[in-house]
């Protein structure tokens, strides 16, 4: 840090994720007072900063050019410049570009001023209705299948409703692959907040693969509900029980054992031992 340089802020600011309305008189201001601003692609921001009349100077930062990109912000950070960083649509940093920069800026001891505003995963919880007591947000699933799978697998019995982003070219492919780790539970498909042809699907996951056969379009957010056990016909018995888990849908051994020890307050190892014998017989 250079010590006779007071150096500028970080501004992480929220813009619209498709209402340009969606704009606060707070983000407005910030933008148009920085000395530079950020954001993942130019064109994009410039039509934002048309529509408010600002003229404030861009440069590109997104993901593919984080890295490299990063330490030129902080230079000019250092250098006195408050920056203000955007993304494309909604919050910086939430699925989008933005934590290597604030990571490094507040290694330096720099300011760095959220400023909260849209979000599609605020906008969609907020419209779902959901009455538990927290959830879990897993940002885009990879996109490759076999990475895909696996990681949905890691939340198969989450007890909490399961929210991701998705893109219109995944979302089929997406959804058949939650059909098979998580079983048909219900789900709400969100497309296009707050734009004009904003709309919400629910239904069973099946039923959602087939509400977007036909061409969608817009980014997607997709609440899928929660694990819940079923307690009609579970055995009590620890070998019976390992059985009843075994024939879950895609219920691992690790699972499996993590989850009995755990309700049954009994030693890992033997939920384990046992648990080899009944996954053995199956095969």
């Amino acid at each position: 840090m250079k010590s006779s340089q007071k150096p500028g802020i970080l501004y992480i600011v929220a813009t619209p994720i498709g209402n340009l309305e969606d704009i606060s008189e707070r983000a407005r201001r910030i933008l148009d007072q920085v000395s530079l601003i950020a954001c993942e692609d130019t064109r994009h921001t410039r039509k934002l900063l048309n529509h408010l009349h600002l003229k404030t100077p861009l440069t590109s930062y997104y993901r593919e050019k984080e890295r490299t990109k990063a330490p030129v912000i902080l230079n000019k950070l250092q250098d006195g410049m408050d920056v203000a960083l955007v993304s494309d649509a909604g919050t910086p940093a939430l699925s989008d570009p933005g934590a290597i920069l604030v990571q490094q800026v507040r290694m330096e001891g720099i300011t760095v001023v959220p400023i909260p505003g849209p979000s599609a995963l605020t906008a969609a919880v907020s419209a779902a209705g959901l009455n538990d007591h927290g959830f879990f947000f897993g940002g885009f699933p990879p996109a490759k299948k076999s990475s895909r799978r696996s990681f949905l697998k890691t939340f198969a019995v989450f007890p909490y409703p399961l929210i991701f982003y998705e893109s219109p070219r995944r979302i089929k492919s997406c959804l058949q692959d939650c059909l098979k780790v998580f079983g048909d539970r219900q789900a709400m498909l969100f497309k296009e907040l707050t734009k004009i042809h904003e709309n919400c699907f629910e239904g069973t996951l099946s039923q959602l693969q087939e509400t977007v056969q036909e061409s969608i379009r817009g980014e997607l957010v997709l609440i899928i509900q929660g694990y819940s056990e079923k307690s009609e016909g579970k055995p009590d018995n620890l070998n019976e029980l390992l059985t009843w888990y075994r024939k879950q849908p895609d219920m691992t051994l690790k699972d499996a054992v993590h989850r009995i020890a755990n309700d049954l307050d009994l030693p890992r190892n033997k939920v384990y031992q046992e648990a080899l014998s009944v996954w053995k017989k199956d095969r």
